[in-house]
């Protein structure tokens, strides 16, 4: 199977080099573009499966290039992710409006970015994404649904699989009960709320079954996210 890839549209030099380094050692083909002109550029040449866009780019804004990639039909399913060093609610609003299917804002972990990009592949182009998830010490296996943390296999039910699934999907992202709701039981099934804080239990008791630590925040009237490092 050919390696997935990856274009990186940065002007940062240093963080470019950077992420070709972490990408290319976990068997991604890099191309990088230091501006938005040369990155639509590598866009016409050969589409990638992933674009990795910064929104504050020379020429061509990142904005900009996101909307040309959606606007034409060979590039528009090409999965994005903006980088930004816009924090404010509203500027993440409009990088995901523009066509961006997640965003981080810098700084950031490569390891963050890593996990991000495979759960783009496997929510757009499932054909891309890998069987087996790693985030900190916690591995998720999809083919044979086992989970391991460590050297310890931990043994869930399948809505708690699930739960971490999608949790793992999206590292230190904090997600509501409300969206946790949708995502695993579905937006047509009926379901308490309070439904999710049983099984968040149950998942938190078997993640620490061997005292290693608990790798769910609760985020106080907000609802939960993976930190598991």
């Amino acid at each position: 199977m050919a390696a997935t890839r990856v274009l990186i549209v940065e002007d940062e030099e240093a963080l470019a080099t950077l992420l070709d380094y972490n990408l290319t050692k976990e068997k991604f083909a890099v191309t990088l573009a230091a501006d938005g002109d040369e990155g639509l550029l590598k866009i016409e040449e050969e589409p990638p499966d992933v674009v990795i866009l910064d929104w504050m780019l020379p020429k061509t804004s990142g904005i900009e290039v996101c909307r040309r990639i959606r606007s034409k039909p060979e590039t528009r399913n090409i999965p994005i992710i903006m980088l930004t060093a816009r924090s404010e609610e509203a500027d993440r609003i409009r990088g995901l409006e523009t066509g961006a299917d997640d965003y981080l804002t810098k700084p950031f972990s490569t390891k963050e970015l890593i996990a991000r990009v495979r759960a783009v592949l496997r929510r757009i182009r499932p054909g891309l994404a890998e069987d087996k998830v790693q985030y900190g010490d916690i591995e998720i296996d999809r083919v044979s649904h086992r989970v391991m943390r460590g050297e310890k296999e931990i043994h869930l039910g399948p809505t708690e699989f699930r739960l971490l699934d999608h949790l793992i999907q999206h590292p230190g992202r904090v997600f509501s009960r409300e969206q946790l709701l949708n995502a695993v039981w579905g937006s047509d099934v009926f379901v308490e709320v309070r439904t999710v804080d049983v099984h968040i239990g149950r998942l938190r008791k078997a993640l620490n079954k061997f005292k290693q630590g608990d790798p769910i925040r609760t985020v106080r009237s907000a609802g939960y996210a993976l930190d598991a490092e």
